[in-house]
Parts: structure tokens; C-alpha cells; sequence
């Protein structure tokens, strides 16, 4: 994959999902869902982030 879209993906798996579970309430769910998605699938996505961060810097350096 293109580093520079393995950063860009990675960026937007991050701020995206923080964005959406904890800026608004877009889907007018209640607290029980929004605490769900708060909770696992929210982190899922962040970690996914994270890892296309780190794959995207490991191949800037080479």
C-alpha cells in the first residue's frame, strides 16, 4: 500500500470515529447504544488507525 495512504487512511480512522461517538449523537440513539459504541466499536476502529499510522511512518523511513 502507498505510504502516504496508509497515513491519510489512518488519520481519518482516528479522528472519524472520535468525532462521531463522542462529538454528536447523529443516529439520535439512546445511551445504552451510544455507550456501546463508545465502548468497542469506537476503540476497534481506533486501533485499526493506529495501526495504518504506524505502518505509514515505518515506510517513510525507508
Amino acid at each position: 500500500m502507498n505510504k502516504w495512504l496508509e497515513l491519510i487512511i489512518g488519520l481519518v480512522l482516528l479522528i472519524f470515529p472520535i468525532y462521531i461517538a463522542w462529538g454528536m449523537n447523529i443516529f439520535g440513539l439512546g445511551d445504552a447504544a451510544t455507550e456501546f459504541f463508545k465502548g468497542g466499536i469506537v476503540w476497534f476502529v481506533i486501533m485499526v488507525g493506529l495501526l495504518f499510522l504506524l505502518l505509514g511512518i515505518s515506510d517513510l523511513k525507508d
